[in-house]
């Protein structure tokens, strides 16, 4: 069984962090007027699994009977919680300047947004994830050879950003045979925000049935040829946050730069117009 050991890419994904400045909705009733809230927050992360403190500092000036449900929002987009924080970035705001605004609501929107009452529900998506993911992966046979312990195990390792922890057993998670030259499938996810589907997810090998290793660029050509176009420069092809080259096997992309879910979070957005 074999692992690409690039252990510093994997450090540099996990710590990744983005400067965020969250301001509570004029919509809100408050009792006094609120400070706005600064906060350096991790890519790999959900929004309601980090923002305990913004929480508390908002319902200092809010009355008991006012408050439900916290929620996002930037530049009218509401920020969908089970997204990582650094998918919500790219899509949303990776053009504009930082500290990324976030505006602050507690009154449930009437829209498509998923209630997210307690950390369990964070817990039970992430962890959906990471079955689909090895379905993909190893038919899931990994994930279910672990015990309950382990599945907490990478929950708690993400959820108190303990980046040993974690890996110790995602690692199990990302190795394969060697003479297979990858995983059965690759685990992705396509977002654009010019589209109403909320991504393209389909079977990709990472192997093609010459043996040839598959690339970024395959993977594009494949389900989405307008992102690869050079002339001119339509669209930006976001991983966390960087424009990984088009030649880089879609196997190395997915052990070293998949979210903690396993997935490979990829962001297709209109290039900035110069």
């Amino acid at each position: 069984m074999i692992m690409a050991d690039d252990k510093d890419v994997l450090r540099d994904v996990w710590f990744g962090r983005i400067p965020a400045c969250f301001t509570l909705s004029p919509e809100e009733t408050t009792e006094r007027e609120a400070e706005p809230y600064y906060l350096l927050l991790p890519r790999v992360s959900y929004l309601t699994l980090v923002t305990d403190k913004v929480k508390k500092h908002f319902l200092k000036v809010m009355k008991a009977e006012d408050v439900e449900e916290m929620w996002f929002e930037h530049e009218g987009t509401a920020l969908k919680w089970h997204y990582p924080i650094g998918v919500l970035f790219d899509l949303h705001a990776s053009n504009s300047a930082l500290p990324w605004n976030i505006t602050v609501y507690f009154k449930f929107p009437e829209q498509d947004l998923l209630h997210c009452p307690t950390n369990s529900v964070i817990e039970a998506h992430f962890m959906s994830c990471i079955k689909e993911a090895d379905a993909l992966k190893h038919k899931g046979q990994v994930i279910n050879d672990m015990q309950k312990k382990d599945h907490k195990q990478l929950w708690m390792g993400l959820q108190n950003d303990k980046f040993d922890q974690f890996w110790a057993m995602n690692r199990k998670l990302m190795e394969y045979p060697t003479e297979e030259g990858g995983f059965r499938y690759i685990p992705f996810r396509i977002y654009q925000t010019m589209s109403d589907r909320p991504f393209i997810q389909t079977l990709f090998r990472p192997v093609s049935s010459e043996g040839q290793a598959l690339t970024l660029g395959d993977l594009l050509k494949e389900l989405f040829p307008a992102a690869i176009e050079d002339e001119p420069k339509k669209f930006q092809v976001m991983i966390h946050g960087i424009e990984p080259l088009l030649e880089t096997p879609i196997q190395w992309l997915s052990e070293h730069l998949s979210h903690p879910d396993n997935f490979l979070h990829i962001s297709i957005i209109p290039a900035p117009s110069d």
